[in-house]
């Protein structure tokens, strides 16, 4: 049996392969990494019109009782319990070395929370959350769901043909919608740095949804391979890479996505695993932090890639890397010794035995675009 018969297909695979993809594996799936029109002009379509996702490989999980907020709280070092009806907000699962298990969106809903979990992680976040939420609360995990994302400064335009009730929605908000008459629960909310919307839907509609968003002149879909490029000039972690098992939520410069009421200082303090060890690095700093690169050239210098100083000491590693089609340039994002970064010394990135200057500069490479209202 070949490896491609062992994966999973998402409800889109005839779509994506009617449509020209080619088709990868990605997290047990057969996934699209890129369509006929190519890697670069699909990113450079979704900056400037809307880009049409398929992320269904993506978990989606209801968890439903009184106390699941509490219970969610208490994995996590953001406040869920306060999280008001149909508002997102961004998660992390901590391990007891304040390490990161995976990255989630959570949104309020009204019979509990609906959370969004990575697909390579799905599995051991749902082990996670039966082994330790209180017993009162349900894991419903959606299987017969589909996952759509549309992103891009069209988007809005395009959902409101279809959805009017989705032009009163900003940035992190949630709504049940019918768009062209399909039942949906929407997001405005997405992992490219444009405006726009994620869209669960019942697997036997899934199809009939993307061909009426892709029956738009401004919709084209778009592969893993943009995805990866668009969240790298948004400067968006991903999990695997700025995220890790080894990595804290500091380290990883994500000091906002803890909540102020989890703060050491805060009416919540504490709780979730890991929680001294996040505490004292939010007050005294952490070892390690990453930092956006800019390489000198056209090199692209990629994920695993040495950072050093002029005199060959090593100070890091780069965590994602490649090109960014907006800037016309190579792009970094690395984890370096937190004494190195205030130093603003010289630093090189080691591609194949050849030292690539480097500058360090801030986060995101592109603005991003989310609508947070008028």
């Amino acid at each position: 049996m070949t490896e491609s018969a062992n994966l999973l297909k998402t409800p889109f695979y005839d779509l994506h392969v009617e449509a020209g993809a080619r088709m990868v594996p990605f997290a047990g799936y057969d996934m699209p990494v890129q369509y006929p029109l190519g890697i670069k002009k699909e990113h450079l379509h979704t900056r400037e019109k809307a880009g049409l996702f398929d992320v269904s490989h993506m978990g989606q999980v209801k968890l439903k009782g009184e106390k699941a907020a509490q219970a969610l709280e208490a994995l996590v070092p953001v406040d869920i319990i306060d999280l008001p009806l149909l508002k997102q907000r961004y998660a992390l699962f901590t391990n007891d070395q304040g390490g990161v298990l995976d990255d989630l969106m959570v949104t309020s809903v009204e019979d509990g929370l609906f959370l969004v979990v990575n697909a390579a992680c799905k599995e051991q976040d749902i082990a996670h959350l039966k082994a330790n939420l209180d017993s009162s609360v349900e894991v419903q995990v959606l299987d017969d769901k589909a996952l759509l994302a549309l992103q891009g400064p069209e988007a809005k335009t395009v959902m409101a043909k279809l959805a009017p009730e989705s032009e009163s929605m900003v940035f992190m908000t949630a709504k049940s919608l019918e768009i062209g008459g399909i039942p949906c629960f929407v997001t405005r909310s997405g992992y490219t740095g444009e405006d726009g919307f994620e869209i669960s839907v019942a697997k036997d509609q899934a199809e009939a949804l993307a061909k009426l968003l892709l029956a738009d002149d401004a919709v084209e879909w778009i592969g893993l391979g943009a995805r990866d490029s668009l969240r790298l000039e948004a400067g968006l972690c991903l999990y695997g890479h700025e995220l890790a098992t080894d990595i804290t939520p500091i380290e990883a410069s994500l000091n906002w996505a803890i909540s102020k009421a989890r703060r050491p200082d805060g009416e919540r303090a504490g709780g979730y695993p890991g929680a001294d060890i996040i505490g004292s690095q939010m007050q005294s700093g952490a070892p390690r932090k990453r930092v956006a690169l800019l390489p000198q050239g056209k090199m692209p210098v990629r994920d695993g890639a040495e950072i050093v100083t002029e005199d060959q000491t090593l100070v890091g590693v780069v965590t994602s890397g490649g090109f960014g089609p907006s800037l016309n340039a190579p792009i970094a994002i690395a984890l370096l010794d937190s004494k190195v970064v205030q130093s603003q010394q010289p630093l090189f990135a080691m591609v194949r035995g050849k030292a690539i200057p480097v500058e360090i500069t801030s986060l995101p490479f592109v603005k991003q675009n989310y609508y947070r209202g008028v």
